[in-house]
């Protein structure tokens, strides 16, 4: 049987608070710590190698510009805005959570062991850190380089029960993240790991699960 937490935790998806912030923001990010959330953020690797909070691999559908991330230097994409949207660098994200609130970093594309051993060290000193990864190459190549870190696998709505069952055999994987798609499966919910479902993006979604799971929510 899974052993019950004293409390579920619930994590504010790219700190999305409400519908007036924007995703992967300084300020949207900001607001969640007030409110003593832990977030959830995307990063990627610029040209020159900054860790940067962003969700997709280009610019197009936030800044109607077709560019990649690792394309450009950091500099650069500074100077990219829009309506106030600037990317951060997730060392600046790290240093508002002020090491208080979990800070799940998804890593969206696959990265180099180089760029993973890069993003260990960035990451020094904060323990509340948990690496995530659709690619879960990334999470078994972070392990290789240290394997106290606090990591996590991803699991999409596709992901099948046989995989993800598989998966958490492994022990040095602390964490699933799941599609809620999976919130009433009972084989997920008999895994002992701490498992998060998301995305929750309604409150009536959000009161339904709450006392019973940990969730990754937006908007309410």
């Amino acid at each position: 049987m899974d052993t019950e937490p004293f409390f579920y935790m619930h994590i504010i998806h790219r700190g999305i608070v409400n519908k007036s912030y924007k995703e992967n923001c300084i300020e949207s990010f900001k607001e969640s710590f007030k409110e003593k959330f832990g977030i959830e953020t995307d990063i990627h690797s610029t040209k020159d190698k900054k860790f940067v909070c962003f969700h997709d691999f280009t610019l197009k559908r936030i800044f109607k510009i077709n560019k990649s991330i690792k394309n450009i230097n950091y500099e650069d994409l500074k100077e990219i805005k829009n309506k106030k949207f600037q990317i951060p660098q997730l060392k600046e994200v790290l240093k508002i959570s002020k090491k208080k609130f979990p800070v799940f970093i998804e890593i969206k594309p696959l990265f180099s062991k180089k760029l993973l051993s890069n993003l260990i060290k960035e990451t020094k000193g904060f323990k509340k850190c948990i690496f995530i990864s659709f690619k879960h190459q990334n999470i078994y190549n972070l392990l290789k380089l240290n394997s106290k870190l606090s990591v996590g696998l991803s699991f999409s709505n596709k992901s099948s029960i046989k995989s993800i069952l598989k998966s958490s055999l492994n022990k040095r994987v602390k964490y699933l993240i799941l599609d809620k798609k999976f919130l009433n499966n009972g084989k997920i919910q008999m895994i002992n790991k701490e498992k998060y479902y998301y995305t929750i993006k309604s409150k009536k979604e959000f009161l339904k699960y709450n006392k019973n799971n940990n969730l990754i929510f937006e908007n309410l």
